[in-house]
């Protein structure tokens, strides 16, 4: 659901204003969407996560390849099915998603939307690390201590409940890879999604026949409501994907930067307003130094977009 924030910020802007403002609304719509996912996810509480993971990913292939169909850009697909180094790159990113949509989805089921909120507030800084360590890239001073700051408050949490935030750490750390691993499949954001899903399919319909042979499965064995909701998972999977990655192309990496903390901003409204999960104790002292970091981290793309407005 996020962004890789490993690039240079001195990305190209591709197209003009108004290219700039579809983007904008592009970007907006997509993250409005991952905001309000969980009140959808909390109608399959009752669903395993593993059969909900499935479902999102058989019934996401329609609808990227529909995308890929109009684009006329399906030709990609079956070029990559060609490519051995391809087909690698995009089982790894398959398996980090698939990962990281299963502990969303339990995360959510199982009264753990806070952890959510915070592991995806994380992300970026993680990110940070990531470019650190595995390409070489500087951090400045204040990136520095953005990323203690978030290693204190993670180590405040761990500190209260007495073992580490699992659920924020695994989605952190998944995420960040998936973004890290994702930026060397040789293919267009659209079309990697696709082969992701594709790859992951045979898979994820084997798994839904034995739940159906087994009787354990929820789909046309329950409520039409659940069947209903299970269908759906692909849209809610595919259609913020895909219209992310076409606001994306529009806009500043900076502009997408400070636009990612809306998504887990929600998460945590709906958590604290809709779920009633209990905000207090170490979350009112981990949570703070997290935005504190993230205010340190933003700094930099505010200043490189004031200087791009002046320009």
């Amino acid at each position: 659901m996020k962004t890789d924030l490993t690039q240079p910020l001195e990305a190209p802007v591709a197209g003009d204003d108004r290219g700039a403002a579809r983007g904008f609304a592009f970007a907006l719509t997509a993250y409005l969407m991952w905001g309000v996912m969980p009140l959808y996810l909390k109608l399959l509480a009752h669903v395993p996560p593993v059969e909900v993971i499935a479902h999102r990913v058989v019934w996401s292939v329609p609808v990227a390849g529909l995308v890929l169909l109009v684009m006329r850009r399906v030709g990609d697909i079956r070029a990559s099915f060609g490519s051995p180094r391809t087909l690698g790159m995009a089982a790894v990113t398959a398996t980090l998603i698939s990962v990281n949509w299963c502990v969303y989805v339990w995360a959510i089921a199982n009264d753990h939307a806070l952890d959510a909120a915070l592991g995806y507030y994380i992300n970026p800084l993680f990110s940070i690390v990531l470019g650190a360590v595995l390409l070489g890239e500087r951090l400045d001073r204040l990136q520095i201590a953005a990323v203690v700051l978030a290693a204190a408050a993670v180590a405040v949490l761990t500190w209260e409940a007495g073992h580490l935030p699992a659920v924020a750490l695994a989605l952190t750390v998944s995420w960040g890879f998936y973004g890290y691993f994702k930026k060397s499949l040789p293919i267009g954001p659209n079309q990697g999604f696709l082969l992701e899903v594709l790859l992951l399919s045979p898979p994820a319909l084997a798994y839904i026949a034995w739940l159906a042979a087994t009787g354990q499965g929820k789909f046309l064995a329950g409520s039409p409501g659940d069947d209903w909701l299970l269908l759906g998972c692909g849209l809610i999977t595919a259609v913020p994907l895909l219209i992310f990655a076409n606001g994306a192309k529009l806009l500043r990496l900076s502009t997408i930067g400070i636009m990612q903390y809306i998504a887990p901003t929600m998460i945590l409204l709906i958590a604290i307003f809709a779920f009633d999960e209990t905000f207090a104790g170490a979350d009112m002292i981990a949570f703070p130094m997290i935005w504190a970091a993230l205010v340190l981290y933003s700094v930099p793309m505010l200043r490189q977009m004031r200087r791009t407005a002046r320009l």
